[in-house]
């Protein structure tokens, strides 16, 4: 009886095949302890000693699974970090301590993050134009609110005024360390030009170092309020000494509280050293960034004088990052001051480092002769100086004779000779047989390095200086000439 109610004996287990033991000894182990399927059975080896193609497809499709979620991931952080700078660009508020990892306070109606370029660097709007790693930096804005500038200003006032423009007004302000400082205030149109303006110096001036272009103490974007603050010019501008504003202009001035005191008239030797720092401005912007920077918009009224009156070039709010390619040439709307532009750039719009040499040499020909470069009281065929000029500089006894008269005769017939020379190939008509600015500021190294100048009619004019040779750039394959008759 017993024997008819025992279960029946398990039939003996097979002895799995040499082929499907070494199989399973050499898998690892199943990872589907804590899957939501079913534990797997013994019936996923097959008779023949193969894996049930099933268990093969789970791990793949796992596997592929996860690799899509990374990339979701990775796809969605990386949009997100560039919605930021494009809020910051649109917010126009910026404000905080300035510190890499401190949260953004509030400025009005905003509260934007700002991009930051660095440990260090403070707080900056991301920039858009393209830089390389090679542009140079400097330590980053200080980030002003708009009531620290009014205090600093006495709200504004116009005993304060230092510039007007049509970009705003230049106030003179002390800030809260004790600091005097410019501060420009931009006048914000409804075609926007002011916010690309400031947007421009403050990425351009926050990345740049160099004591030929004035220092951005900082910037204030608070709600509607754009302002810049620089270093403190306290010579004013070029165009200030070479261009004192006229009676009736001074007394327009004083009717508005301004004190217009005509500045002492600039010598000889101050000249050179103005030419030479604004030429090594221009060669810092073209040769030393990458890619170039062209200003656009260089003339007398952006190059301003510290205590020493050494030059520095400011207003960078038409500056334009040049191209990569070989030529540098960059196509864009015709923006500047008349009487400065390139005429290639003034026809066709296309703006290259040399449309800068340009107004460069249109500088340096105010700095000879006084002159402003268009002048409609002048006698017909004075109007524009470039065109009167030009011919002038290759002949000696009409060359003394357009001197600035301010000058009285105080300078070395010599160097006279070599600047117009370098003055005469910088404004030539055709962009390539202008001179790079390197070799402007080697040629003008020499001149601006001699002794004091002697007057003009104590120097005898010996037969060398009849033909001088101006050491710039080869064009055409051979070296310019300039002959003096």
């Amino acid at each position: 009886m017993a024997d008819a109610f025992s279960p029946p004996s398990p039939p003996p287990a097979p002895s799995p095949s040499p082929v499907a033991a070494e199989d399973l000894a050499d898998a690892p182990l199943a990872p589907w302890t804590f899957s939501p399927w079913p534990a797997p059975s013994g019936d996923h080896v097959s008779s023949g000693g193969r894996a049930n193609p099933l268990f093969t497809i789970l791990p793949v499709s796992a596997l592929a699974i996860g690799l899509v979620l990374l990339v979701a991931v990775a796809v969605i952080l990386a949009v997100t970090r560039r919605a930021r700078p494009r809020q910051a660009d649109a917010g126009g508020s910026c404000s905080g301590d300035g510190k890499p990892g401190a949260p953004p306070s509030s400025c009005g109606s905003h509260n934007t993050r700002c991009g930051y370029a660095g440990a260090g660097t403070g707080c900056i709007y991301a920039g858009r134009l393209g830089f390389s790693a090679q542009l140079p930096r400097s330590r980053g804005a200080q980030v002003f609110t708009y009531r620290e500038l009014e205090r600093a200003t006495d709200g504004f006032s116009e005993c304060n005024v230092v510039g007007r423009g049509a970009y705003g007004a230049v106030f003179r302000g002390r800030l809260a360390d004790g600091t005097t400082a410019a501060i420009k205030r931009l006048r914000l149109d409804q075609r926007r030009q002011g916010e690309r303006e400031f947007r421009i110096e403050v990425d351009l001036l926050s990345r740049m170092d160099s004591p030929y272009l004035v220092g951005l103490l900082g910037y204030c974007a608070d709600q509607s309020h754009r302002l810049l603050v620089f270093e403190y010019m306290p010579n004013g501008s070029l165009k200030s000494h070479l261009h004192p504003p006229r009676p009736a202009s001074s007394a327009a001035a004083e009717g508005q509280g301004l004190q217009l005191r005509p500045p002492p008239p600039l010598d000889w030797q101050t000249r050179l050293g103005i030419a030479l720092d604004c030429a090594r401005a221009l060669e810092f912007l073209h040769e030393h960034s990458s890619p170039a920077v062209i200003h656009r918009d260089f003339n007398c009224s952006n190059v301003l004088l510290d205590h020493n009156y050494h030059a520095r070039v400011s207003d960078f709010g038409m500056a334009k990052v040049g191209s990569n390619k070989a030529d540098g040439q960059v196509v864009t709307r015709v923006l500047g001051t008349t009487g400065y532009l390139a005429p290639e750039y003034a026809s066709t719009g296309k703006l290259t480092t040399k449309s800068d040499v340009y107004s460069y040499g249109v500088v340096l020909l105010e700095l000879l002769t006084g002159r402003v470069p268009v002048d409609t009281q002048r006698p017909p065929g004075e109007h524009v100086l470039v065109s009167w000029a030009l011919p002038r500089l290759t002949n000696r006894q009409e060359l003394v004779q357009m001197v600035d008269p301010a000058l009285k005769g105080q300078f070395a017939l010599k160097d006279l000779i070599q600047v117009a020379a370098i003055a005469a190939m910088c404004v030539q008509t055709k962009a390539e047989y202008r001179p790079l600015m390197t070799d402007v500021v080697q040629s003008l190294i020499p001149i601006a390095k001699t002794t004091p100048a002697m007057s003009c009619s104590s120097t005898p004019l010996r037969p060398a200086l009849q033909h001088v040779i101006f050491m710039g750039p080869q064009c055409g394959g051979h070296w310019i000439e300039s002959a003096i008759n």
